[in-house]
């Protein structure tokens, strides 16, 4: 029997170790803004940075390996919220908050550019795209290593489309002559809930005038029609917020909220905190999973 107290077993030995498989998500960013004026469209938010140590993870690289964990032990989980579309043209899109499980952070998406001194996409798990800045050229950020790609770059010397956000699969889409915007890079897909689903896919650029707005994938939210906000990235995914169309006042879309998923034996049950919002599921192929979609708190298993 395990003794609360010391963590030890009746006998002194130190209780088995659990493995433990995760995906940790990050909040996406939100999508650049713009007041008017005849502005191009705006960039878009970067997905937030996907950790997995099922089928593959963020950012091209190796795929993680399972947290060796003991039963009876409180390991913290936060859940990283979307960052804020911008609804000015002088403020970039809100980066994305980081998630955590335990030793294992995600760092939130790079928020999108908007225009002028705010034109370049910001850093993060994967970075914001370029916005529609009146001269030169706008540039990506840059996305994290092992968690997401950058976004992408726009002609910032005509009234082109903005540049789509990085996504945990792939770059965003740079734009150079034309009113579309560019595509949100590519999500992840992962079978860690049983079945292949995607994550943490950048959102698209905003279009100006007659364009199209840059489209998105695996939560991520499609870029503004001219004079048009951007479509939200979706809740639990981690998807990058849409940039704002050109033309007249419009605002970036708000980035999607991370989430944490737990995979392990289904002889084990987990207990999710409180502070947490979160649900077990029964067991499957030797597993049960824990989907964990808002708040901060601890998790133990028994």
């Amino acid at each position: 029997m395990l003794n609360v107290v010391t963590g030890l077993l009746a006998d002194g030995a130190p209780p088995p170790a659990i493995t433990i498989d995760y995906l940790v998500i990050a909040g996406g960013a939100g999508g650049g803004a713009q007041d008017g004026g005849g502005s191009g469209g705006m960039g878009a938010g970067g997905a937030g940075g996907l950790r997995c140590t099922v089928t593959a993870t963020g950012g091209g690289g190796s795929l993680e390996s399972a947290l060796s964990l003991a039963k009876a032990t409180n390991y913290t989980v936060t859940i990283g919220a979307g960052g804020a579309g911008s609804t000015t043209e002088t403020v970039r899109g809100s980066n994305g908050i980081d998630s955590v499980f335990n030793t294992i952070t995600s760092t939130g998406g790079g928020g999108g550019g908007s225009k002028g001194s705010v034109k370049n996409g910001a850093t993060g798990g994967s970075g914001g795209g370029g916005g529609w800045g009146g001269s030169g050229t706008s540039t990506g950020g840059s996305g994290t290593t092992n968690q997401g790609y950058a976004g992408g770059a726009a002609n910032a010397d005509l009234y082109n489309g903005g540049a789509g956000g990085g996504g945990a699969g792939s770059v965003g889409a740079a734009t150079s002559t034309t009113n579309n915007g560019g595509a949100g890079g590519s999500g992840v897909a992962t079978s860690i809930t049983g079945s292949s689903v995607s994550y943490a896919g950048g959102g698209g650029g905003g279009a100006y005038i007659a364009g199209s707005g840059g489209t998105a994938t695996a939560g991520g939210g499609a870029g503004g029609a001219a004079s048009t906000t951007g479509t939200a990235g979706t809740a639990n995914t981690g998807g990058g917020g849409g940039g704002a169309g050109g033309f007249n006042n419009a605002d970036g879309g708000n980035g999607g909220s991370g989430v944490v998923i737990l995979r392990y034996a289904d002889t084990l049950t987990i207990t999710i905190g409180s502070g947490l919002t979160g649900t077990e599921s029964a067991a499957s192929g030797g597993y049960k999973r824990a989907t964990i979609t808002a708040g901060t708190g601890n998790v133990s298993w028994a």
